[in-house]
């Protein structure tokens, strides 16, 4: 098993920055991929960035260029640095963290989630 706790949320103005970080623990040899979903009110839960086992990322198109996903494996941390933040960020934000079952990645574990939200 895995645990995740993910935390820095918080009110800030549009354009401003906030950093999230996510504190994992356990069995952390079986993670493969870790990421940083989000869910706002009313809409599906979606994958904003992703850190892969080699180390590449990739991001959601609607936060290209603005939010940053790394680690910090002497600290078990990921971090998502979050700049020039729009109201349309509002939402919770979960880290998650993947295994690999027969090649496939699968989002087994999840943090408690915490709250961005960003005033016009």
């Amino acid at each position: 098993q895995v645990q995740l706790v993910d935390s820095g949320g918080g009110l800030v103005q549009a354009g401003g920055s906030l950093r999230l970080s996510c504190v994992y623990s356990g069995n952390i040899f079986s993670i493969n991929d870790m990421g940083w979903y989000r869910q706002a009110p009313g809409k599906q839960r979606e994958l904003v960035a992703r850190l892969i086992r080699g180390g590449s990322t990739n991001y959601a198109d609607s936060v290209k260029g603005r939010f940053t996903i790394s680690r910090d494996n002497a600290k078990n941390t990921v971090y998502l640095q979050m700049n020039s933040l729009k109201p349309e960020d509002t939402a919770v934000y979960y880290c998650a963290a993947s295994r690999l079952q027969r090649g496939v990645s699968i989002w087994d574990y999840w943090g408690q989630g915490t709250q961005v939200t960003v005033s016009s």
